[in-house]
């Protein structure tokens, strides 16, 4: 098998793993009460610098580029929405939502060379852009589904996955996003999934930038490694020290009585660790495939799996019309996703 073979073989498979883990990360905090999110956050941010230090000591401590942090400070920004999306829109559709903005703003970014990186050449530029077409119809898709969730926590199915879950007495179980009026619910949920999906789809600019200028002798970022994964480490630091910082001036607005759900630590943390499993695979999918074919492939193909979690399981897409434009959505994400793969043939 040839170099470049190979090289494909193994993109392509880190990136079945990092759809399947992205689109199912969220599941065990699913049915737990997390409140407005921003405990919650801080705690899987904790469990994604973890796996992310045990990737660094595995890679004998590659050398830290502060630069690269930057992209976890956007992601970790990106994601303290992510709580009210699923309280609002549910999980499966909010996936989708921001996995179509998230492919489509990493694209671009990679493939007219955005913010100071280089642009990106395919083999087929015409089936790469037909793919981005597709992401843009298959988002539209998405905005007209309606998802069935309940309008409080507080009236929410409180069967939990782990264990039985318990809202402490002391503090009242409805954060703001539980509180809004159900007109509102999924106007505020759609609108923070399209922010989200824009900062998840910028998170990468800085480690490709760094790797297109070690090439420069110029540049001090000449001779940094061409291995992506040997970013990872700034990347997940930038995201724990960002969200710690979010944490502690929530907690300074809210007096130092922030709202702490215990029960949520556990499933949050297996979120966490997941979510790190499936960054460092698409960290190995940039380098094997370049981040012009990875971001379509890895930001549109978990909704999938996050849908079927939320048509199975969840219940939260009913309906002869929902289910229609999911089909079609569907379809127009698998054809994108195969115009992606050929394009890099």
């Amino acid at each position: 098998m040839s170099s470049n073979s190979s090289n494909l073989a193994v993109g392509y498979a880190a990136s079945c793993v990092a759809i399947l883990l992205f689109g199912s990360n969220f599941i065990p905090l699913k049915k737990y009460d997390t409140g407005d999110g921003m405990f919650l956050q801080w705690v899987l941010c904790a469990a994604v610098w973890l796996v992310g230090l045990l990737v660094n000591l595995l890679l004998h401590c590659p050398k830290f580029w502060p630069f690269a942090m930057l992209g976890g400070c956007i992601w970790a920004t990106g994601n303290i929405a992510v709580v009210p999306i699923i309280k609002t829109i549910g999980l499966g559709l909010g996936i989708l939502i921001w996995g179509s903005f998230n492919a489509l703003t990493g694209w671009a970014s990679s493939r007219f060379g955005w913010f100071g990186m280089e642009a990106e050449e395919v083999s087929s530029p015409l089936l790469n852009y037909i793919r981005a077409g597709l992401a843009v119809v298959s988002a539209f898709l998405f905005l007209f589904i309606k998802s069935e969730i309940p309008s409080t926590a507080c009236s929410a199915d409180t069967t939990p996955l782990m264990s039985k879950p318990v809202v402490s007495q002391t503090q009242d179980p409805c954060s703001w996003v539980d509180r809004l009026p159900t007109a509102h619910r999924r106007p505020v949920g759609c609108s923070l999934a399209v922010a989200s999906g824009i900062l998840y789809g910028s998170t990468f600019v800085p480690v490709i930038y760094i790797k297109d200028h070690s090439r420069r002798n110029d540049s001090m970022y000449a001779g940094a490694s061409e291995y992506d994964l040997d970013y990872v480490f700034a990347h997940v630091s930038g995201i724990f020290l960002t969200s710690t910082i979010y944490f502690l001036a929530y907690c300074a607005a809210m007096r130092n009585s922030p709202k702490l759900y215990p029960e949520a630590v556990l499933p949050g943390f297996l979120s966490g660790v997941l979510w790190a499993v499936a960054t460092c695979c698409w960290f190995v999918a940039n380098h094997s495939l370049s981040a012009v074919v990875s971001f379509p492939i890895i930001t549109t193909g978990p909704g999938f799996v996050a849908a079927m979690w939320g048509v199975f399981m969840f219940k939260e897409m009913q309906g002869l019309q929902n289910h229609v434009l999911l089909g079609l959505a569907f379809c127009t994400i698998l054809a994108g996703v195969l115009c992606t793969a050929f394009s890099k043939v």
